[in-house]
């Protein structure tokens, strides 16, 4: 849906800097299309760097109007309200973006092609993420544990904890490595920066570990497969990471944690246990008491972007000695040694 060439803009009004405007940190890290500029009246004239720490010069600006200005033909949704629906205040934004004639990419729960399929003009089109395409998908029967190549499913300690970061920095790593290995994305962000995947949050929960199966048989010709994580087993209102371990059939999984984090970011009545106990509960869950495949954490991905080089250096060897297992920041560190685990 997305032309690689179009120069796009992000829309992150008054969240730049924050976890709701991850997948406009996300694109902006990974995706291949140009960006005019992001739209968050409330940093105009701050940089990327500052914001998010991104090594970035795309430009803040106040309005859609500025925006075009920069070249824009595609406006990108770029930051997730709490429950994934559409504010009524970005109505006018995206009114006066299709009367421009730009195109829209959604990643909220609320679909936006019904309200503008009759303006659209020649060209112009609508891409709702979150929208699951191909037909019901069959039920989850484990047939992705016949496969005999490598199955790597990022699970976390949270929401928003960085599982589809590290997972495309893993994939990125095995690849300069040699490896025949691809990135399986789950969520309307890898899909944005992808072109594939499945929204998986959007699927019947009936149907979820089907839709996660399909879409790892037809990668099934590769000879590992990265499968980004969505939710944690610790968050009382997430039902993701069950589906994935079923329907991917994992052989190794990747922890992924934000370093300082003793408590889930927005119920901080729910404490997070030692990684070492994390580690020994996804591992039980994937293999079901040795009734499915079993699958080992084999690494933990830590993230540590609020943390200075000093402290980011010794959260990293502490949660190594905590775990006995290979641990770096992806972002900081690269994923060398993550995909090195997996290999090994």
């Amino acid at each position: 849906m997305l032309d690689p060439h179009q120069p796009i803009a992000l829309f992150a009004e008054a969240t730049l800097g924050s976890l709701n405007a991850k997948m406009a940190e996300g694109i902006l890290r990974y995706g291949r299309n140009p960006v005019a500029a992001v739209i968050d009246s409330t940093q105009v004239g701050r940089s990327m760097r500052d914001l998010c720490g991104l090594e970035s010069d795309v430009p803040v600006v106040a309005t859609l109007d500025d925006a075009r200005a920069r070249g824009a033909e595609v406006l990108v949704l770029g930051t997730a309200p709490s429950g994934g629906r559409l504010p009524e205040a970005w109505v006018a934004v995206l009114d006066a973006a299709i009367a421009a004639g730009m195109s829209l990419v959604n990643g909220m729960h609320d679909r936006l092609r019904p309200r503008f399929a009759d303006r659209l003009g020649p060209g112009q089109w609508v891409w709702d993420l979150r929208e699951a395409l191909g037909g019901p998908p069959p039920i989850g029967m484990g047939r992705a544990a016949a496969l005999g190549n490598t199955r790597v499913l990022m699970v976390g300690t949270d929401m928003a904890v960085g599982k589809m970061t590290a997972g495309l920095e893993l994939t990125r790593s095995l690849q300069t490595m040699g490896q025949d290995a691809a990135f399986l994305a789950t969520g309307q962000t890898g899909i944005a920066i992808t072109g594939h995947g499945i929204p998986l949050d959007a699927i019947r929960v009936d149907h979820a570990s089907g839709a996660v199966e399909r879409m790892v048989l037809e990668a099934a010709a590769h000879d590992i497969v990265v499968v980004e994580g969505q939710g944690s087993l610790l968050h009382p209102g997430s039902t993701a990471t069950l589906p994935l371990m079923r329907g991917s059939a994992c052989t190794h999984m990747i922890l992924c944690h934000r370093a300082g984090m003793d408590t889930l970011d927005e119920l901080a009545s729910v404490r997070i246990p030692p990684l070492a106990q994390v580690i020994a509960l996804n591992e039980a869950l994937a293999g079901a008491a040795g009734a499915l495949t079993p699958a080992r954490v084999v690494g933990v991905a830590l993230n540590t972007a609020r943390l200075d080089p000093a402290t980011a250096e010794a959260v990293v060897a502490a949660a190594a000695d905590a775990t006995g297992l290979p641990v770096a920041d992806p972002v900081r560190h690269g994923a060398d040694v993550l995909a090195k685990a997996v290999l090994g």
